[in-house]
C-alpha cells in the first residue's frame, strides 16, 4: 500500500471487464502496477483503457496489494490453483465471475489472502464507455463478513452500488442474470428477423418502443405485466402465428415461440390472469402445431428418400 493509503492493484485478464475496473480504481486514486494475461491479443484496447500500464506474468501480479482475477467462469479454479503459491497474508485477492462466491479462492485463502468475489451486474464492451455505465450498476458481493467494509468502499469507488449476495445462492444468482440478458439478446434477435420479413429495415424502430415498455413493466410488475394473444387466451392467434413463423421466420424462432406460449400460458394461470381452460387451450394449440410440424418434416424426408 502507498503513503496515501492507495492500494497496488494488479489485473490478471485481458478481457473486457478487467482492464475497465483497473481503469476504474486507478481513476479513485489506487495505483495498477500490471495487467497480466496468456496472450496480448487485446494490447491496442488495454492500452486505451490503461495507458502506460506495463504487461507482467501472472505470476508476477501477486506483488501487488490487490489482485483482481477477471478471467471466465470456468478457468478461474486452475487459475488460482495454479497461482496460489504467490499469494500472501493480508493480501486482497478479489474475482469478477458470477458464478462462484469465495470458496473458489481457498487456495490463496490458505496462504492467508483475503477473499472476494466482485460481480457487476452489466454487460462490458472492453472500452471507455463501460466507465459511465458502471456508475450505479450493481455489483454481487461475497466476502466473509470482516472484509464487507472493504468490498463496500472498492465496489463505491468503481461508482458501483453494492448488494450481498451469499455464497450458497450465487449459482442461482448468476443463472438469473445470464437468463434474462443473454436469452433475451436470443429472443430480440429472433424478432428482428421476423419483423424484417415485414416491415425490412424499419425493424428495429418497429420493435424498439414496444420491447422497451415490456421490460420495464415486467420488471415493475413481473407476469402482471404480461399483454398479447397467451394472455388473453386467444388460442388461435397463437396457432396462426407458430404455423407463419415456421414457414417465414424458420423453426427455431418458431421452437422458442412455442416454449415461451406454454411457459407464459403456465404462469399466468398460477397468477389468475388466465382462466386453466383458457391456458389448456393455448398448450393445445401449441401441441397440435408442433405435432402438424413435426408430420411435414416426416413427409418431407420420406420424399427426398423415394427421390434418393
Amino acid at each position: 500500500m502507498n503513503s496515501a493509503g492507495r492500494l497496488d492493484v494488479a489485473v490478471v485478464g485481458a478481457g473486457r471487464v478487467g482492464p475497465v475496473l483497473g481503469a476504474a480504481l486507478r481513476a479513485a486514486g489506487h495505483r495498477v502496477t500490471g495487467i497480466a494475461a496468456r496472450t496480448r491479443d487485446a494490447a491496442e484496447r488495454v492500452e486505451a483503457l490503461l495507458p502506460g500500464v506495463p504487461w507482467v506474468d501472472p505470476a508476477d501480479a501477486f506483488a501487488a496489494d490487490l489482485v483482481l482475477l477477471a478471467v471466465p467462469d470456468d478457468a478461474l479454479a486452475p487459475l488460482v490453483a495454479e497461482l496460489a503459491p504467490r499469494a500472501r497474508p493480508g493480501q486482497l485477492v478479489a474475482h469478477t465471475c458470477g458464478l462462484h462466491g469465495t470458496a473458489v479462492l481457498e487456495p490463496v485463502t490458505a496462504a492467508g489472502a483475503m477473499p472476494a468475489a466482485l460481480h457487476p451486474a452489466m454487460t462490458f464492451t472492453g472500452t471507455s464507455l463501460d466507465l459511465g455505465r458502471l456508475r450505479g450498476a450493481v455489483v454481487a458481493v461475497t466476502v466473509p463478513p470482516l472484509l464487507l467494509p472493504i468490498a463496500d468502499a472498492l465496489v463505491r469507488e468503481w461508482g458501483a452500488v453494492p448488494v450481498p449476495v451469499a455464497e450458497e445462492d450465487r449459482p442461482v444468482y448468476h443463472a438469473a442474470l445470464a437468463h434474462g440478458a443473454n436469452h433475451l439478446v436470443t429472443l430480440v434477435a429472433q424478432a428482428l428477423d421476423a419483423a424484417r420479413e415485414a416491415v425490412g429495415d424499419a425493424a428495429p424502430d418497429v420493435l424498439r418502443p414496444l420491447l422497451a415498455a415490456a421490460l420495464d413493466n415486467a420488471l415493475g410488475a413481473g407476469d402482471a405485466a404480461l399483454t398479447g394473444p397467451v394472455a388473453r387466451g386467444d388460442a388461435g392467434t397463437v396457432a396462426a402465428h407458430l404455423r407463419v413463423l415456421t414457414e417465414r421466420a424458420g423453426e427455431g424462432t418458431a421452437a422458442t415461440y412455442a416454449q415461451l406460449a406454454r411457459v407464459a400460458a403456465d404462469r399466468a394461470a398460477a397468477a389468475g390472469r388466465l382462466p386453466a381452460p383458457a391456458a389448456e387451450r393455448v398448450a393445445g394449440a401449441v401441441r397440435e402445431v408442433l405435432e402438424e410440424s413435426r408430420a411435414e418434416r416426416a413427409r418431407r424426408g420420406e420424399e427426398q428418400q423415394d427421390r434418393g
